[in-house]
Protein backbone atom coordinates (compact mmCIF):
# COMPACT_ATOMS: atom_id res chain seq x y z
CA UNK A 1 0.00 0.00 0.00
CA UNK A 2 2.24 2.87 -1.23
CA UNK A 3 1.84 6.21 0.39
CA UNK A 4 3.79 9.29 -0.50
CA UNK A 5 5.23 11.63 2.17
CA UNK A 6 6.21 15.56 2.07
CA UNK A 7 6.37 17.19 5.91
CA UNK A 8 3.23 16.69 7.24
CA UNK A 9 1.38 15.21 4.28
CA UNK A 10 0.54 11.24 3.79
CA UNK A 11 -0.73 10.63 0.16
CA UNK A 12 -2.08 7.27 -0.70
CA UNK A 13 -1.80 6.40 -4.19
CA UNK A 14 -1.92 3.55 -6.68
CA UNK A 15 -0.84 2.62 -9.91
CA UNK A 16 -1.67 -0.25 -12.36
CA UNK A 17 -0.90 -0.71 -15.88
CA UNK A 18 2.47 0.66 -18.04
CA UNK A 19 2.84 3.15 -20.87
CA UNK A 20 2.50 6.92 -20.72
CA UNK A 21 1.53 8.17 -17.39
CA UNK A 22 -2.24 8.96 -16.79
CA UNK A 23 -3.36 10.91 -13.59
CA UNK A 24 -6.82 9.58 -12.47
CA UNK A 25 -8.54 11.88 -10.40
CA UNK A 26 -11.57 10.17 -8.67
CA UNK A 27 -14.94 11.82 -8.08
CA UNK A 28 -16.80 11.97 -5.02
CA UNK A 29 -16.02 15.98 -4.01
CA UNK A 30 -13.89 16.23 -1.06
CA UNK A 31 -14.54 12.39 -0.45
CA UNK A 32 -12.45 12.06 -3.68
CA UNK A 33 -10.99 8.06 -3.20
CA UNK A 34 -9.32 5.61 -5.19
CA UNK A 35 -11.95 3.26 -4.23
CA UNK A 36 -14.39 5.58 -5.67
CA UNK A 37 -13.77 4.39 -9.22
CA UNK A 38 -15.21 0.73 -8.59
CA UNK A 39 -17.91 1.89 -6.29
CA UNK A 40 -19.63 5.24 -7.50
CA UNK A 41 -17.89 6.07 -11.11
CA UNK A 42 -19.94 5.51 -14.49
CA UNK A 43 -17.10 3.79 -15.67
CA UNK A 44 -13.63 2.30 -13.64
CA UNK A 45 -11.25 4.38 -15.01
CA UNK A 46 -8.30 2.39 -12.96
CA UNK A 47 -9.48 -0.71 -15.26
CA UNK A 48 -10.35 0.68 -18.63
CA UNK A 49 -6.88 2.22 -18.97
CA UNK A 50 -4.33 0.30 -17.69
CA UNK A 51 -3.87 -2.13 -20.95
CA UNK A 52 -3.05 1.37 -22.70
CA UNK A 53 -1.16 3.73 -19.77
CA UNK A 54 0.17 3.91 -16.50
CA UNK A 55 -2.96 4.59 -14.12
CA UNK A 56 -2.48 6.46 -10.85
CA UNK A 57 -5.17 7.74 -8.58
CA UNK A 58 -4.46 8.65 -5.26
CA UNK A 59 -7.12 9.48 -2.22
CA UNK A 60 -7.26 13.34 -1.77
CA UNK A 61 -5.87 15.15 1.18
CA UNK A 62 -8.28 14.16 4.33
CA UNK A 63 -11.03 12.53 2.40
CA UNK A 64 -12.80 10.65 4.94
CA UNK A 65 -13.14 7.66 2.98
CA UNK A 66 -10.19 7.42 1.80
CA UNK A 67 -6.38 7.16 3.38
CA UNK A 68 -4.28 10.81 2.81
CA UNK A 69 -4.11 12.96 5.55
CA UNK A 70 -2.68 16.66 5.90
CA UNK A 71 -3.10 19.88 7.44
CA UNK A 72 -6.40 21.82 6.32
CA UNK A 73 -4.46 24.53 4.55
CA UNK A 74 -7.55 26.99 4.86
CA UNK A 75 -6.51 30.10 2.63
CA UNK A 76 -5.25 27.83 -0.23
CA UNK A 77 -7.31 24.89 -0.65
CA UNK A 78 -7.14 24.09 -4.76
CA UNK A 79 -3.38 25.11 -4.73
CA UNK A 80 -2.69 22.46 -1.55
CA UNK A 81 -4.36 19.80 -3.46
CA UNK A 82 -2.30 20.43 -6.36
CA UNK A 83 0.54 20.89 -4.25
CA UNK A 84 -0.14 17.05 -3.42
CA UNK A 85 -1.06 16.13 -6.95
CA UNK A 86 2.17 17.48 -8.79
CA UNK A 87 3.92 16.33 -5.59
CA UNK A 88 2.91 12.76 -5.97
CA UNK A 89 4.33 13.00 -10.56
CA UNK A 90 7.63 14.34 -8.30
CA UNK A 91 7.76 11.63 -6.25
CA UNK A 92 7.41 8.95 -9.30
CA UNK A 93 9.73 10.59 -11.45
CA UNK A 94 6.82 11.77 -13.93
CA UNK A 95 7.69 14.94 -15.58
CA UNK A 96 4.61 14.74 -18.29
CA UNK A 97 1.54 13.36 -17.91
CA UNK A 98 -2.44 12.65 -19.07
CA UNK A 99 -5.01 13.81 -16.82
CA UNK A 100 -8.48 12.39 -16.40
CA UNK A 101 -10.93 13.91 -13.53
CA UNK A 102 -13.99 13.08 -12.56
CA UNK A 103 -16.43 15.63 -10.85
CA UNK A 104 -13.96 17.54 -8.65
CA UNK A 105 -11.17 16.48 -10.50
CA UNK A 106 -12.55 19.32 -13.49
CA UNK A 107 -11.52 22.28 -10.77
CA UNK A 108 -8.14 20.27 -9.98
CA UNK A 109 -7.62 19.67 -14.04
CA UNK A 110 -7.68 23.99 -14.69
CA UNK A 111 -5.66 24.46 -11.53
CA UNK A 112 -3.10 21.80 -12.46
CA UNK A 113 -3.36 23.47 -16.49
CA UNK A 114 -2.55 26.64 -14.37
CA UNK A 115 0.27 25.52 -12.23
CA UNK A 116 1.58 23.26 -14.64
CA UNK A 117 0.74 24.19 -18.10
CA UNK A 118 4.02 22.61 -19.23
CA UNK A 119 3.71 19.15 -17.78
CA UNK A 120 -0.07 18.65 -18.55
CA UNK A 121 -0.48 17.29 -22.04
CA UNK A 122 -4.33 16.90 -22.64
CA UNK A 123 -7.23 16.61 -20.07
CA UNK A 124 -10.16 14.78 -19.83
CA UNK A 125 -13.02 16.81 -17.56
CA UNK A 126 -15.58 14.00 -17.07
CA UNK A 127 -18.84 15.20 -14.75
CA UNK A 128 -17.12 18.76 -14.23
CA UNK A 129 -18.34 20.55 -11.01
CA UNK A 130 -19.01 24.03 -11.49
CA UNK A 131 -21.07 26.99 -9.91
CA UNK A 132 -24.37 26.71 -10.70
CA UNK A 133 -26.06 30.99 -9.99
CA UNK A 134 -29.62 29.38 -8.74
CA UNK A 135 -27.94 26.77 -6.14
CA UNK A 136 -25.45 28.94 -4.69
CA UNK A 137 -25.03 27.71 -1.40
CA UNK A 138 -24.93 24.12 -2.74
CA UNK A 139 -21.11 23.01 -1.66
CA UNK A 140 -21.34 24.55 0.79
CA UNK A 141 -24.30 23.23 2.17
CA UNK A 142 -23.16 19.37 0.94
CA UNK A 143 -19.76 20.10 2.64
CA UNK A 144 -20.76 21.30 5.95
CA UNK A 145 -23.20 18.26 5.95
CA UNK A 146 -21.53 15.04 4.55
CA UNK A 147 -17.80 15.93 4.51
CA UNK A 148 -16.82 18.18 7.69
CA UNK A 149 -18.58 16.95 10.63
CA UNK A 150 -17.29 13.65 9.66
CA UNK A 151 -13.46 14.74 9.01
CA UNK A 152 -14.08 16.76 12.86
CA UNK A 153 -14.72 13.67 13.92
CA UNK A 154 -11.84 11.84 12.82
CA UNK A 155 -9.44 15.03 13.33
CA UNK A 156 -9.41 16.34 17.03
CA UNK A 157 -6.96 19.15 15.26
CA UNK A 158 -9.66 20.15 12.52
CA UNK A 159 -12.60 22.24 13.79
CA UNK A 160 -16.11 23.27 12.23
CA UNK A 161 -14.87 26.91 11.92
CA UNK A 162 -11.52 25.85 10.23
CA UNK A 163 -13.52 23.64 7.99
CA UNK A 164 -16.21 26.56 7.29
CA UNK A 165 -12.78 28.84 6.47
CA UNK A 166 -11.63 26.10 4.15
CA UNK A 167 -14.88 25.97 2.26
CA UNK A 168 -15.17 29.74 1.86
CA UNK A 169 -11.67 29.80 0.41
CA UNK A 170 -13.09 26.80 -1.77
CA UNK A 171 -16.31 27.60 -3.26
CA UNK A 172 -17.22 30.96 -2.60
CA UNK A 173 -14.08 32.89 -3.18
CA UNK A 174 -15.03 33.60 -6.04
CA UNK A 175 -18.67 31.42 -6.27
CA UNK A 176 -17.90 31.76 -10.38
CA UNK A 177 -17.46 29.43 -13.02
CA UNK A 178 -14.67 26.26 -12.14
CA UNK A 179 -14.05 28.02 -9.12
CA UNK A 180 -9.96 27.50 -9.98
CA UNK A 181 -9.79 29.45 -12.75
CA UNK A 182 -11.23 32.41 -15.05
CA UNK A 183 -12.81 32.60 -18.05
CA UNK A 184 -9.73 34.66 -19.48
CA UNK A 185 -7.65 31.71 -18.67
CA UNK A 186 -9.78 28.92 -20.69
CA UNK A 187 -9.53 31.15 -23.09
CA UNK A 188 -6.14 31.26 -23.38
CA UNK A 189 -5.43 27.70 -22.69
CA UNK A 190 -4.51 25.68 -25.42
CA UNK A 191 -3.79 22.36 -24.15
CA UNK A 192 -6.17 19.52 -26.10
CA UNK A 193 -9.60 19.03 -23.61
CA UNK A 194 -12.28 16.71 -23.53
CA UNK A 195 -15.35 17.50 -22.02
CA UNK A 196 -18.15 14.58 -20.77
CA UNK A 197 -21.12 16.81 -19.91
CA UNK A 198 -23.53 16.04 -17.10
CA UNK A 199 -26.52 17.78 -15.66
CA UNK A 200 -27.15 17.07 -11.88
CA UNK A 201 -27.01 20.26 -9.12
CA UNK A 202 -23.11 19.97 -8.82
CA UNK A 203 -22.24 19.25 -12.98
CA UNK A 204 -23.73 21.98 -14.83
CA UNK A 205 -24.04 20.98 -17.98
CA UNK A 206 -23.90 25.00 -18.75
CA UNK A 207 -20.79 25.37 -17.45
CA UNK A 208 -19.40 22.28 -19.27
CA UNK A 209 -20.36 23.59 -22.65
CA UNK A 210 -19.12 26.89 -21.67
CA UNK A 211 -15.63 25.44 -21.04
CA UNK A 212 -15.72 23.91 -24.75
CA UNK A 213 -17.09 26.91 -26.55
CA UNK A 214 -14.21 28.89 -24.83
CA UNK A 215 -11.53 26.59 -24.79
CA UNK A 216 -9.42 26.65 -28.12
CA UNK A 217 -8.85 23.23 -28.55
CA UNK A 218 -11.75 21.64 -26.20
CA UNK A 219 -14.23 19.31 -27.46
CA UNK A 220 -17.34 17.54 -26.01
CA UNK A 221 -18.21 13.78 -26.06
CA UNK A 222 -21.95 12.71 -26.92
CA UNK A 223 -24.73 13.93 -24.14
CA UNK A 224 -26.35 12.56 -22.51
CA UNK A 225 -24.17 9.48 -22.10
CA UNK A 226 -24.74 7.24 -18.95
CA UNK A 227 -27.85 6.27 -19.50
CA UNK A 228 -27.13 3.19 -21.15
CA UNK A 229 -23.97 0.55 -21.37
CA UNK A 230 -23.90 0.93 -24.90
CA UNK A 231 -23.55 5.01 -24.89
CA UNK A 232 -20.78 4.85 -21.54
CA UNK A 233 -18.92 2.16 -24.06
CA UNK A 234 -19.06 4.73 -27.04
CA UNK A 235 -17.67 7.74 -24.58
CA UNK A 236 -14.77 5.15 -23.04
CA UNK A 237 -13.96 4.73 -26.54
CA UNK A 238 -13.84 8.14 -27.25
CA UNK A 239 -11.64 9.08 -24.11
CA UNK A 240 -9.11 5.88 -25.22
CA UNK A 241 -8.84 7.95 -28.44
CA UNK A 242 -8.65 11.06 -27.08
CA UNK A 243 -5.80 10.17 -24.62
CA UNK A 244 -3.49 8.03 -27.28
CA UNK A 245 -4.05 10.96 -30.26
CA UNK A 246 -2.59 13.06 -27.78
CA UNK A 247 -0.08 10.80 -26.28
CA UNK A 248 3.30 11.52 -26.94
CA UNK A 249 5.02 9.42 -29.83
CA UNK A 250 7.78 8.70 -27.57
CA UNK A 251 5.69 7.16 -24.50
CA UNK A 252 3.92 4.68 -27.47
Amino acid sequence: MPFYGRGAVRIHYEEVGSGFPLLLIPGGGLNSAISWWASGAAFNAMEEFKDDFRCISMDLRNAVTGQSTGPLEVDRPWDAHADDQLGLMDHLGITKFLVLGNCIGGPFIWKLLQRAPDRVIAAVMSQPSGYRPEEPDLFWNNNTTNWGPALCAKRPDITMPMVERFLTTMYRSPADFVFTVTRDFVRSCRTPILVLPDDIPAHPYAVAMEVVSLAPNAEASIYPWKESKDTIRKVVEHVRTFLKTHEPATGR
